[in-house]
Parts: C-alpha cells; sequence; structure tokens
C-alpha cells in the first residue's frame, strides 16, 4: 500500500492505501480522519459504513469502531470496494441471431464477448447489445444489471445462448436451467478439445464444486461438505483423436446434468485432460504440444482461448410450450484448429 498524506493522492475505489497519523491529526475520530484523506464523491457516511463492514484496520490490526481516537505514528488502511456498474446501455455491437420472437432471442456468442458488464467490463457485452437490439422494454427483466440473463457463457467461450425479451419468458426459462433438465427436454452440449485422449470412449464426471482454497476467482473440485460445494455432473463422449498416435489431443462432447462457473474446464482437469488453450486449468499443460509435429504444433501453442463452445441447446418455448432446438457450428478459429490437427502436417 502507499502512503497517501493529501486528500487529493487519496485512493479510487477499488483500491487500497495506508496513512500514516501525524501530530496535527492525533486524537482525531478514525472516520474524520479518513473522510479528509478521500476525494470528495466518498462521504463521511460511506467511510463509517465501511469501518463498521470491516474495511480498516489501525497499527494493522482490524478497526470496526469509526469514533476510534486516533494517536501520532499510528498506520490506517483503507480498503474502497469496487463501485457499483452504472446501469448498462444499449450498444450497436453486431449479434448473430439464430431465433427470434416477441417473447425471446438466440444468439451464437463469439468468443472474447462478456455475457454482462462488471467492474474490468462494464461495456461491450452481450447485454449492451441486447438493450440497443431489444430496445428498452429489455430494462429490467430479470435485474437491473442482466436484463434477460438465465444463463451465461465465460467470456473466451462461443456458442448458443437464450435470452427472454419479456418477464414471463425470463421465468419460465429460468426455472428450466435452474432444473437442469431434469424434469424437462433442457439439453446443453459442447464440444471441447483437450489434452490426451480420456481412458473411456465416454464417462460422467460427478465431482462437487467449489471456490479454489488458492484462488478465489478460480473454481475447484471440493469436498462434498465443503460449506460451498454444489453438486456438478458433465457427461462426456470421445469423438476423435489427434496427433502422436492419437493420444495428444481428443475432440470430446459434454453434456451438462448441471451448470457450474467454468464446469467443463475443472470437470476435465480434475481427470487428468484440461482443455486446450485453458491458461486457468490447464496452463501446466502447454508444454503437451511438444510431441506434435508442425503446423499442429505452432497452431495449438498459438489458440488463444479455451478451446470450448456451446454446439447445441434445446429447451422448451416458455409461452408457446413448442420444443426449440439450436446448433451453432465451430467458429473459425476452434474449426480452423481442428482441420490443422486432423492434417498430415
Amino acid at each position: 500500500m502507499s502512503s497517501l498524506p493529501r486528500p487529493d493522492a487519496a485512493p479510487g475505489e477499488g483500491r487500497a492505501a495506508r496513512f500514516v497519523v501525524d501530530t496535527a491529526a492525533a486524537g482525531d475520530r478514525l472516520d474524520a480522519f479518513l473522510a479528509r484523506m478521500m476525494p470528495p464523491h466518498v462521504s463521511r457516511s460511506r467511510i463509517k459504513a465501511l469501518i463498521r463492514e470491516g474495511a480498516a484496520a489501525v497499527g494493522g490490526e482490524p478497526c470496526t469502531t469509526p469514533n476510534r481516537r486516533l494517536k501520532p505514528g499510528e498506520t490506517v488502511d483503507i480498503e474502497l470496494p469496487e463501485p457499483e456498474p452504472p446501469e448498462p446501455g444499449g450498444e450497436a455491437i453486431p449479434l448473430a441471431i439464430l431465433y427470434e420472437d416477441d417473447e425471446l432471442i438466440v444468439i451464437d456468442k463469439p468468443a472474447g464477448m462478456v455475457v454482462h458488464p462488471a467492474p474490468g467490463n462494464p461495456s461491450g457485452t452481450l447485454v449492451n447489445a441486447l438493450i440497443h437490439h431489444c430496445g428498452d422494454g429489455l430494462r429490467g427483466i430479470g435485474g437491473v444489471r442482466r436484463p434477460g440473463i438465465v444463463h451465461r457463457l465465460d467470456k473466451d467461450t462461443s456458442g448458443v445462448m437464450v435470452a427472454a425479451k419479456t418477464q414471463r419468458a425470463q421465468v419460465g426459462l429460468a426455472a428450466q436451467f435452474a432444473d437442469h433438465g431434469r424434469a424437462g427436454p433442457l439439453e446443453r452440449t459442447y464440444l471441447a478439445l483437450v489434452w490426451g485422449e480420456p481412458p473411456r470412449r465416454s464417462g460422467t464426471v460427478d465431482a462437487p464444486l467449489g471456490r479454489s482454497p488458492a484462488n478465489r476467482l478460480k473454481r475447484a473440485v471440493v469436498a462434498s461438505t465443503a460449506p460451498d460445494a454444489r453438486r456438478a455432473v458433465t457427461r462426456y463422449r470421445l469423438l476423435r483423436t489427434f496427433g502422436a498416435g492419437g493420444k495428444a489431443v481428443a475432440l470430446v462432447e459434454c453434456r451438462l446434468e448441471t451448470g457450474r462457473t467454468h464446469q467443463i474446464r475443472v470437470h476435465m482437469a480434475h481427470i487428468g485432460h484440461p482443455l486446450v488453450g485453458d491458461r486457468d486449468y490447464g496452463g501446466h499443460f502447454a508444454t503437451k504440444a511438444a510431441v506434435l509435429p508442425e503446423p499442429q504444433r505452432s497452431a495449438v501453442a498459438a489458440f488463444g482461448r479455451q478451446a470450448l463452445h456451446a454446439a447445441t441447446l434445446a429447451f422448451l418455448h416458455p409461452v408457446t410450450g413448442q420444443l426449440l432446438r439450436f446448433e451453432a457450428p465451430l467458429p473459425p478459429d476452434m474449426a480452423e484448429l481442428v482441420q490443422i490437427l486432423a492434417s498430415d502436417g
């Protein structure tokens, strides 16, 4: 943390800072001292709330008492959370529309597109594109921040997604995704390129997921007794193998029975076959490319995302009851990678 003695040098939200109490500030209340150090838009009432929430420390010890009197030479730490993103607006971003009616829209999401705004990705998202395409009537459907969204794909995962355009469609679709197809025809299949050849042509990974103890931004297989453990089931089927006698890379189809964050990526890594290009869960497998001949080796090394594509989505129309099924072909980058892997070099 930095020592920031002047109010104009105070941190913006989403940062932490350290201040040292000088003799002039001795005896000041903690909230008053921090309020002087913050930029004008951070009010004293907000500072009080942050202190009570445990965001401040005095002398290295957490302090939740706003009226704590300070002593000269003491250090004061403050951590400001990321600001709430503003209500998303429409942006003229092209959409690959597979189907649309008055109730819902189905799109083929490209890799690289974030689904909804969040700190670090305030614009250029699918939500921004949907608001522009569907109009202001979409706002508030299912929530201000994520209007119309009933499921999501990772930023670097491509493929079929459905979004609701009305509240009744939102409710009906959300119920189907929450049920995971146990009582209905909801179907989600993905195509993935993974390292190595799975030991069986088909199999089931039934392993609960929770936050990784090493990195809270990642998921991991955890004990079923873990506080945040959630059941996760992935069924896979081997479609094709490539390189090194068919042992280097495999194309697999994965079907979800649950829909946990990063589920396929974590489950395939858990059984020893992480996704090609997955730096979060399979980065240590990148050296496996060395067993491939050229140009396969270079093509795999240059693939800049996890090789995962949501190929099929089927569900009941939430209003008409009609069974709808959509397929999206492999995007150009993944199709090209498969083509190169299948070549003789």
